[in-house]
């Protein structure tokens, strides 16, 4: 499931005050930094400019009775190395691009793209405001409506904002779109640092997604979903302030939005999270094993990356790959409508990592692919520096 990284022209005013000594405006902003706590960090993105109207709707943002299944927020997954914001809505079966997209509620159209490489007359990216903190964002429209298709040629962007009605199709989608909600009233405190996730700032906003609609939508959603752990939206901010668990972000790559040196964005991208489906299953999920992203569970599911800090020193994973169960006990082929109870390690061993905390945000880190635990000591030259 591909994925390409827009920038939002979105401002968020930090309030930064004047300087009075001689320094530069890094280090000023570094000090700052440092001065605030965790809460005062986040209130900086809070947006002052408008009031936020509470919406909720009524309308899918897609055909559910045409939809099989809904994967929901936090799946790790090739470059997608960090939880994800977004669900997806899948029909793997389906033949055609004639799986109706909606607009969930009134709103404005505020962007529409195509994606980079489609060919004309495909793959689109939509954003909806329906107040001025609720939107919506849909990626993999694979068809525009017929009145959408008029407002944007095969190779200009939409410029002109139009309204957009409560269920008006959209567009169409073949076997899969992406949909993100967000509400600039939400701010995880998981994400610790939302300065650094600039390169997607919504992400920092992502809410409990089926909360926002109406019954008997959230009921629907509800059951085409396949987790089955509260919250069934999903999940996608983990950090804890001086311990292993959350994202983490090679040295000096830019943070999310990664260094242009990079050959992805993602490589620089580091997580250790619970697994999207069972919070109760570690994965470790890479933008760089051995020159691939990649994601797996580790062996005997310890120690907990909630719990490990600056004082324990070197840990030591194996990793493993997973498979996940559903509720009748039965081995989830990851495509069709089945309610997932847990993940399962196999003993198909993967290699070896080694994290050390040596400050609360900082983190040396080393990975050790296809090796076994007896076969590597200690960190070599290869280690990486990651910071939060």
């Amino acid at each position: 499931m591909k994925k390409i990284i827009f920038l939002l022209l979105v401002i968020f005013i930090s309030g930064c005050q004047a300087v009075t000594h001689e320094t530069s405006d890094v280090e000023q902003q570094e000090t700052q930094e440092q001065e605030l706590s965790s809460e005062e960090r986040h209130e900086q993105f809070r947006r002052t400019d408008c009031e936020g109207e509470k919406v909720t709707f009524d309308f899918p943002p897609v055909n559910l009775e045409k939809t099989e299944l809904l994967l929901p927020l936090g799946l790790m997954t090739g470059g997608h190395v960090t939880p994800i914001d977004h669900q997806y809505f899948q029909n793997f079966a389906n033949k055609n691009a004639d799986i109706e997209v909606y607009s969930p509620g009134k709103g404005v159209l505020e962007s529409l793209d195509h994606m980079p490489g489609a060919p004309p007359g495909e793959d689109y990216r939509l954003v909806i405001d329906h107040t001025c903190t609720i939107s919506s964002i849909y990626i993999h429209i694979d068809v525009l409506s017929e009145r959408l298709k008029g407002k944007i040629s095969d190779k200009e962007r939409f410029s002109k904002r139009i309204s957009i009605e409560a269920g008006e199709i959209l567009g169409y989608y073949k076997n899969n779109v992406d949909y993100n909600l967000v509400d600039q009233d939400v701010i995880l405190t998981g994400l610790l640092i939302p300065e650094h996730y600039r390169g997607e700032p919504w992400k920092i906003h992502v809410p409990d997604t089926i909360e926002y609609f109406n019954e008997p939508i959230k009921s629907k959603l509800i059951d085409l979903s396949v987790r089955t752990h509260k919250p069934i939206s999903g999940k996608i901010d983990y950090d804890i302030d001086g311990k292993l668990i959350g994202n983490w972000f090679r040295d000096d790559t830019n943070w999310y939005a990664g260094d242009a040196e990079l050959n992805n964005y993602w490589v620089g991208h580091l997580s250790i999270s619970p697994d999207y489906l069972d919070p109760n299953h570690i994965i470790i999920s890479m933008g760089d094993y051995g020159g691939k992203e990649a994601q797996f569970g580790v062996k005997n599911n310890s120690p907990n990356p909630a719990e490990v800090g600056v004082e324990d020193g070197l840990i030591k994973y194996v990793l493993v790959d997973y498979r996940y169960y559903t509720l009748d006990g039965n081995e989830w082929d990851r495509s069709t409508l089945e309610k997932v109870k847990y993940a399962e390690n196999t003993n198909n061993n993967q290699g070896v990592v080694f994290f050390q905390l040596l400050e609360d945000r900082k983190l040396m880190f080393e990975v050790f692919p296809d090796k076994q635990l007896g076969e590597v000591t200690t960190f070599t030259d290869n280690a990486k520096i990651y910071e939060r």
